[in-house]
Protein backbone atom coordinates (compact mmCIF):
# COMPACT_ATOMS: atom_id res chain seq x y z
CA UNK A 1 0.00 0.00 0.00
CA UNK A 2 1.50 3.48 -0.82
CA UNK A 3 1.50 5.97 2.04
CA UNK A 4 2.73 9.10 0.76
CA UNK A 5 0.31 10.92 -1.69
CA UNK A 6 2.41 12.26 -4.28
CA UNK A 7 3.78 8.89 -5.47
CA UNK A 8 0.02 7.64 -5.81
CA UNK A 9 -2.10 8.14 -9.15
CA UNK A 10 -5.45 10.57 -8.76
CA UNK A 11 -7.09 7.00 -8.88
CA UNK A 12 -5.65 5.87 -5.48
CA UNK A 13 -6.14 8.97 -3.98
CA UNK A 14 -9.65 8.74 -4.58
CA UNK A 15 -9.48 5.02 -2.94
CA UNK A 16 -8.15 6.24 -0.26
CA UNK A 17 -9.93 9.95 0.87
CA UNK A 18 -13.88 8.42 -0.09
CA UNK A 19 -12.57 6.07 3.19
CA UNK A 20 -10.29 7.86 5.21
CA UNK A 21 -10.54 11.79 6.80
CA UNK A 22 -7.15 11.73 8.15
CA UNK A 23 -3.84 13.00 7.15
CA UNK A 24 -0.10 13.62 7.99
CA UNK A 25 1.81 16.61 7.01
CA UNK A 26 5.45 16.47 8.18
CA UNK A 27 6.91 20.44 8.59
CA UNK A 28 10.54 21.44 9.32
CA UNK A 29 12.67 24.01 8.31
CA UNK A 30 16.34 24.52 6.24
CA UNK A 31 18.48 26.35 9.08
CA UNK A 32 21.84 25.83 10.58
CA UNK A 33 22.41 22.66 12.90
CA UNK A 34 26.02 23.53 14.06
CA UNK A 35 29.28 22.70 12.06
CA UNK A 36 28.54 18.89 11.84
CA UNK A 37 24.78 18.41 11.22
CA UNK A 38 22.90 19.41 7.96
CA UNK A 39 20.59 22.41 6.95
CA UNK A 40 17.84 20.72 6.34
CA UNK A 41 17.93 18.61 9.82
CA UNK A 42 14.47 19.75 11.16
CA UNK A 43 12.87 19.08 7.85
CA UNK A 44 14.49 15.61 7.27
CA UNK A 45 14.16 14.21 10.41
CA UNK A 46 10.22 15.09 10.60
CA UNK A 47 10.02 13.24 7.25
CA UNK A 48 10.95 10.41 8.50
CA UNK A 49 9.10 10.08 11.59
CA UNK A 50 6.07 11.18 9.56
CA UNK A 51 6.26 8.67 7.19
CA UNK A 52 7.13 5.98 9.22
CA UNK A 53 3.98 6.57 11.11
CA UNK A 54 2.11 6.66 8.14
CA UNK A 55 3.47 3.24 7.39
CA UNK A 56 2.12 1.96 10.88
CA UNK A 57 -1.30 3.25 10.79
CA UNK A 58 -2.01 3.59 6.95
CA UNK A 59 -2.81 6.78 6.79
CA UNK A 60 -1.78 9.00 3.87
CA UNK A 61 1.41 11.45 4.21
CA UNK A 62 2.15 14.28 2.34
CA UNK A 63 5.52 16.03 1.05
CA UNK A 64 7.27 17.67 3.76
CA UNK A 65 7.38 21.22 4.20
CA UNK A 66 10.77 22.31 4.42
CA UNK A 67 11.39 25.86 5.10
CA UNK A 68 9.86 27.43 8.32
CA UNK A 69 10.12 30.26 10.95
CA UNK A 70 13.88 30.76 11.27
CA UNK A 71 14.39 33.91 11.32
CA UNK A 72 16.65 34.01 14.46
CA UNK A 73 19.45 31.51 12.66
CA UNK A 74 19.93 33.78 9.81
CA UNK A 75 23.22 34.81 10.77
CA UNK A 76 24.78 31.64 9.85
CA UNK A 77 25.03 30.86 6.40
CA UNK A 78 22.79 28.78 4.31
CA UNK A 79 19.26 29.13 6.73
CA UNK A 80 16.63 29.76 4.69
CA UNK A 81 13.73 31.03 6.33
CA UNK A 82 10.23 32.53 6.01
CA UNK A 83 7.86 34.68 7.77
CA UNK A 84 5.56 33.07 10.51
CA UNK A 85 2.30 34.74 8.17
CA UNK A 86 3.62 33.54 4.85
CA UNK A 87 4.43 30.16 7.01
CA UNK A 88 0.89 29.94 8.60
CA UNK A 89 -0.62 30.60 5.33
CA UNK A 90 1.26 27.71 3.51
CA UNK A 91 0.08 25.38 5.77
CA UNK A 92 -3.51 26.72 6.31
CA UNK A 93 -3.92 26.17 2.36
CA UNK A 94 -2.76 22.68 1.97
CA UNK A 95 -4.98 21.65 5.04
CA UNK A 96 -7.91 23.56 3.06
CA UNK A 97 -6.91 21.56 0.07
CA UNK A 98 -7.22 18.31 1.77
CA UNK A 99 -10.08 19.19 3.28
CA UNK A 100 -12.12 19.52 -0.06
CA UNK A 101 -11.46 15.77 -0.21
CA UNK A 102 -12.99 15.13 3.45
CA UNK A 103 -9.75 15.19 5.70
CA UNK A 104 -11.42 16.40 8.84
CA UNK A 105 -8.40 14.96 11.03
CA UNK A 106 -4.87 16.00 10.08
CA UNK A 107 -1.68 15.64 12.10
CA UNK A 108 1.06 17.92 11.59
CA UNK A 109 4.94 16.74 12.37
CA UNK A 110 6.42 19.25 12.88
CA UNK A 111 10.44 19.24 13.58
CA UNK A 112 11.27 22.77 14.55
CA UNK A 113 10.46 24.52 17.66
CA UNK A 114 10.15 28.11 16.24
CA UNK A 115 7.16 26.93 14.06
CA UNK A 116 4.88 25.79 17.05
CA UNK A 117 3.35 29.60 17.43
CA UNK A 118 2.24 30.12 13.65
CA UNK A 119 1.03 26.03 13.98
CA UNK A 120 -0.66 26.58 17.07
CA UNK A 121 -2.75 30.04 15.77
CA UNK A 122 -3.56 27.98 12.83
CA UNK A 123 -5.03 25.01 14.81
CA UNK A 124 -7.18 26.97 16.21
CA UNK A 125 -8.44 28.88 13.12
CA UNK A 126 -8.71 25.53 11.63
CA UNK A 127 -10.67 24.09 14.26
CA UNK A 128 -13.60 26.48 13.45
CA UNK A 129 -14.09 25.96 10.34
CA UNK A 130 -14.46 21.98 11.10
CA UNK A 131 -10.76 20.89 10.28
CA UNK A 132 -8.91 19.32 13.51
CA UNK A 133 -5.08 19.79 13.60
CA UNK A 134 -2.84 18.23 16.13
CA UNK A 135 0.21 19.03 16.37
CA UNK A 136 3.35 16.85 17.47
CA UNK A 137 6.72 17.32 18.00
CA UNK A 138 9.31 14.78 19.09
CA UNK A 139 11.92 16.00 21.57
CA UNK A 140 8.77 16.81 24.07
CA UNK A 141 8.20 13.33 23.50
CA UNK A 142 11.20 12.02 23.98
CA UNK A 143 12.11 14.24 27.09
CA UNK A 144 8.76 12.34 29.06
CA UNK A 145 9.21 9.13 27.01
CA UNK A 146 13.02 8.54 27.56
CA UNK A 147 13.95 11.03 30.44
CA UNK A 148 17.82 9.30 31.35
CA UNK A 149 18.76 8.73 27.81
CA UNK A 150 19.80 12.42 28.07
CA UNK A 151 21.58 15.27 30.12
CA UNK A 152 19.81 18.43 30.29
CA UNK A 153 23.02 19.90 28.33
CA UNK A 154 22.42 17.26 25.32
CA UNK A 155 18.95 18.06 25.03
CA UNK A 156 19.35 21.85 23.45
CA UNK A 157 19.23 22.49 19.63
CA UNK A 158 21.96 20.71 18.01
CA UNK A 159 23.00 18.93 20.83
CA UNK A 160 23.15 15.08 21.63
CA UNK A 161 20.48 14.52 21.00
CA UNK A 162 19.27 16.11 17.86
CA UNK A 163 22.50 14.96 16.43
CA UNK A 164 21.74 11.42 17.50
CA UNK A 165 18.67 11.15 15.55
CA UNK A 166 20.51 12.17 12.41
CA UNK A 167 22.39 9.87 13.44
CA UNK A 168 20.64 7.44 13.20
CA UNK A 169 18.43 8.23 9.63
CA UNK A 170 20.91 10.38 8.09
CA UNK A 171 24.99 8.94 9.18
CA UNK A 172 26.37 10.04 5.55
CA UNK A 173 24.65 13.90 6.63
CA UNK A 174 26.93 14.07 9.93
CA UNK A 175 30.14 14.54 10.28
CA UNK A 176 31.41 14.36 14.11
CA UNK A 177 34.96 15.23 13.65
CA UNK A 178 33.34 18.76 13.43
CA UNK A 179 30.78 18.19 16.68
CA UNK A 180 31.42 21.07 19.51
CA UNK A 181 30.29 21.35 22.94
CA UNK A 182 28.96 24.76 23.62
CA UNK A 183 28.03 26.85 26.72
CA UNK A 184 25.24 28.94 26.45
CA UNK A 185 25.47 32.60 27.09
CA UNK A 186 23.83 35.03 29.20
CA UNK A 187 22.48 38.58 27.45
CA UNK A 188 23.68 41.74 29.81
CA UNK A 189 20.11 42.53 30.34
CA UNK A 190 18.29 39.35 30.95
CA UNK A 191 16.54 38.42 34.17
CA UNK A 192 13.43 36.45 35.48
CA UNK A 193 10.42 36.82 33.75
CA UNK A 194 11.81 38.55 30.53
CA UNK A 195 11.72 38.33 26.59
CA UNK A 196 14.44 39.28 24.90
CA UNK A 197 14.34 39.29 21.27
CA UNK A 198 17.76 37.73 20.56
CA UNK A 199 18.93 35.64 17.63
CA UNK A 200 20.93 31.89 18.42
CA UNK A 201 24.36 34.50 17.32
CA UNK A 202 23.22 35.99 20.69
CA UNK A 203 23.66 32.27 22.42
CA UNK A 204 26.82 30.68 20.99
CA UNK A 205 29.59 31.15 18.23
CA UNK A 206 28.60 27.92 16.25
CA UNK A 207 25.10 27.31 16.81
CA UNK A 208 25.50 24.70 19.31
CA UNK A 209 23.09 25.10 22.23
CA UNK A 210 25.19 22.77 24.83
CA UNK A 211 26.88 19.32 24.42
CA UNK A 212 26.78 17.66 20.91
CA UNK A 213 29.99 15.45 20.75
CA UNK A 214 28.48 12.70 23.42
CA UNK A 215 25.70 11.83 20.64
CA UNK A 216 25.46 7.99 19.12
CA UNK A 217 23.30 5.93 16.36
CA UNK A 218 22.58 3.85 19.18
CA UNK A 219 21.08 6.36 21.47
CA UNK A 220 19.13 8.05 18.39
CA UNK A 221 17.53 4.98 17.58
CA UNK A 222 15.99 4.36 20.67
CA UNK A 223 14.50 8.07 20.51
CA UNK A 224 13.15 7.32 16.65
CA UNK A 225 11.00 3.96 18.09
CA UNK A 226 10.01 5.44 21.14
CA UNK A 227 8.65 8.84 19.84
CA UNK A 228 7.12 7.11 16.74
CA UNK A 229 5.68 4.71 18.68
CA UNK A 230 3.88 7.48 20.53
CA UNK A 231 2.72 9.32 17.42
CA UNK A 232 1.01 6.12 16.33
CA UNK A 233 -0.48 5.92 19.25
CA UNK A 234 -2.00 9.34 18.79
CA UNK A 235 -2.69 8.83 15.09
CA UNK A 236 -4.56 5.46 16.13
CA UNK A 237 -6.93 7.25 18.33
CA UNK A 238 -7.77 10.14 16.05
CA UNK A 239 -8.29 7.50 13.04
CA UNK A 240 -11.51 6.20 16.08
CA UNK A 241 -12.43 9.65 17.26
CA UNK A 242 -15.85 10.99 16.39
CA UNK A 243 -15.07 14.98 14.31
CA UNK A 244 -17.99 15.85 16.67
CA UNK A 245 -16.30 15.23 19.85
CA UNK A 246 -13.15 16.99 17.92
CA UNK A 247 -14.31 20.41 16.95
CA UNK A 248 -15.07 23.57 18.98
CA UNK A 249 -18.07 23.31 21.81
CA UNK A 250 -21.23 25.40 21.30
CA UNK A 251 -21.71 28.59 23.31
CA UNK A 252 -23.52 27.42 26.69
Amino acid sequence: MKISLHEMSWIEAKEYFSKNDVAIIPVGSNEQHGPHNPLGTDHLIAKVIAEEAAKRTGVVCLQVIPFGVSHHHRQFWGTVHVSPKTFKNYVKEVCTALNYYGVRKIVVVNGHGGNLNALAELARELREKGIFVSIFQWWPAAGKLLPEIFKPEERGHAGAEETSMNLALHPHLVDMSKAVDEEVRRHKVEAEGITLPLDTADYTNLGVFGKATTASAEKGRKVFEAVVNELVKHVNLLKKAKTEDLLAKPKA
